[in-house]
């Protein structure tokens, strides 16, 4: 028998499971909608769920604890693996629309993962309006991100062509001790030689990050105390009317939704009689364009931006995407929290995490936008309608964060906040709602021709 190959877990898998450490986890994952028609079989669909994600390597796998002395845990295949442990079926509270949906996919996503198998489960939930029902799939963010996610999705829909059943999973054995000794080693050795571009790559990432004397984000009521409680509300918008609206203003449409969240915000900050000249806004950059589940994993790094208030949406959206072009480079390596290796995971472990997060000054949100497949896909020969993206993490003192992705011409926004200390999430849904209408109404030209450079459009 060859080598076992040794996969060892990233620093950023092991920052994300030591930051799950309070009363919200740091999962994420999507409600894809399906519209099944009168021939939909719900076996059929738990038996294809069942057998597609048991073929994403990652899946099958959890995290194994070595020996001392060599080295950190390892990713592995679980010999008790069973994809029925991770599956459910559940019907949805009337009226069974949308947002009783969300509202039943978030109590799946907050639904801490056990740790004695692998990090993700899924759900079929039927009763929804129209005879629709819905798959709800849950990762941990140690498993995989955003980009990680659609691979995943992809994975779950059906093939283009005829279909083939995946070959039965056989675990492969752990690695040995002395194999995993001899592999530590190496990797310290590794270490010590990378230890100035990892200095480097820490540098760049903190200064994406706003440095280590940042510009403050305003105080206001959008900077308070959170807690366990969940709420997702969202907003739909044709992706191709943003995304001409974001080209003509010398953006993309990433610059486009920031701007919408910022205005949105704004509005929300009038309501309660506040303002801020500036919203400071988190945007998690990825260090890759794949989308394939064979090397999934959380590579994302946060780029801050500042979006000043006072000026036009055509003035926003161009200094937005001036601002990524400028300073993107500098998030698309590793993420402090991975770079800060072993010191972050105890900070973490101690707490520390969740102290800084109810006191931080340097953002008012974030805002993640996944480019989705472009064409519809289908499960269990239903047409997919909609996807929409979840997630739930440390949330500290940010009160709402934006979850968005585009699929098959919609772009869906997630509004994630805390119904406690965001009480007036009406007022904030219809302000997205008329900032997206107000964008694609804009015909400010594009200062120069032809597609704006950099991010994704």
């Amino acid at each position: 028998m060859g080598t076992i190959p040794v996969d060892r877990a990233s620093d950023a898998d092991l920052a994300f499971l030591a930051m799950d450490a309070g009363p919200v986890p740091e999962q994420f994952g999507a409600a894809v909608l399906l519209d099944p028609g009168g021939e939909f079989d719900p076996a059929r669909a738990e038996r294809l769920l069942a057998e597609r994600l048991a073929a994403v390597p990652r899946l099958g796998q959890r995290l194994f604890r070595p020996p001392p002395g060599c080295g950190r845990a390892v990713w592995a295949d679980d010999d008790r693996f069973d994809p029925r442990r991770h599956l459910s079926r559940l019907a949805c509270p009337s009226p069974g629309d949308e947002q009783a949906l969300v509202d039943t996919a978030v109590r799946l996503v907050v639904d801490r993962l056990p740790r004695d198998r692998p990090l993700w489960r899924a759900a079929l939930v039927t009763g929804l309006a129209g005879g629709r029902v819905a798959l709800v799939v849950v990762l941990h963010h140690a498993v995989a991100d955003g980009i990680g996610g659609l691979a995943v999705l992809r994975d779950l829909a059906d093939p283009a062509g005829p279909a083939v059943a995946p070959a039965a999973r056989v675990p492969r054995p752990r690695p040995g001790a002395r194999q995993l000794a001899a592999d530590a080693w190496a990797a310290r050795r590794h270490a010590v030689r990378r230890a100035r571009t990892t200095w480097r790559q820490l540098r760049a990432s903190m200064a994406a990050g706003g440095g280590l004397r940042p510009e403050r984000a305003a105080p206001c009521s959008l900077l308070r105390p959170t807690g366990p409680r969940q709420r997702m509300t969202v907003v739909h918008a044709d992706v191709a009317a943003v995304r001409a609206a974001a080209h003509r203003l010398g953006g993309t449409v990433n610059a486009a939704l920031v701007t919408v969240v910022a205005r949105a915000l704004h509005t929300v900050l009038r309501h309660r009689a506040e303002a801020v000249g500036r919203v400071m806004v988190a945007v998690p950059v990825a260090a890759r364009r794949e989308t394939v589940s064979s090397g999934l994993g959380n590579k994302v790094s946060p780029l801050v931006l500042a979006v000043p208030t006072a000026a036009r949406p055509a003035e926003q959206v161009a200094g937005v995407a001036a601002a990524v072009r400028a300073r993107r480079g500098l998030a698309t390596g590793p993420p402090p929290i991975a770079l800060l290796g072993a010191a972050f995971r105890i900070a973490a472990g101690l707490g520390g995490y969740r102290w800084y997060m109810t006191r931080q000054r340097r953002i008012h949100t974030v805002v993640s936008y996944v480019h989705g497949p472009d064409v519809p896909l289908r499960f269990a020969g239903a047409p997919i309608r909609a996807v929409i993206p979840l997630a739930v993490s440390q949330a500290g003192n940010l009160t709402v964060r934006f979850e968005a992705l585009s699929y098959a011409g919609t772009l869906t926004v997630t509004a994630l906040t805390d119904p406690d200390a965001f009480p007036d999430v009406p007022v904030l849904a219809r302000a997205l709602r008329a900032e997206l209408d107000a964008l694609t109404a804009v015909t400010v030209p594009c200062p120069g021709p032809g597609s704006p450079p950099g991010g994704a459009g």
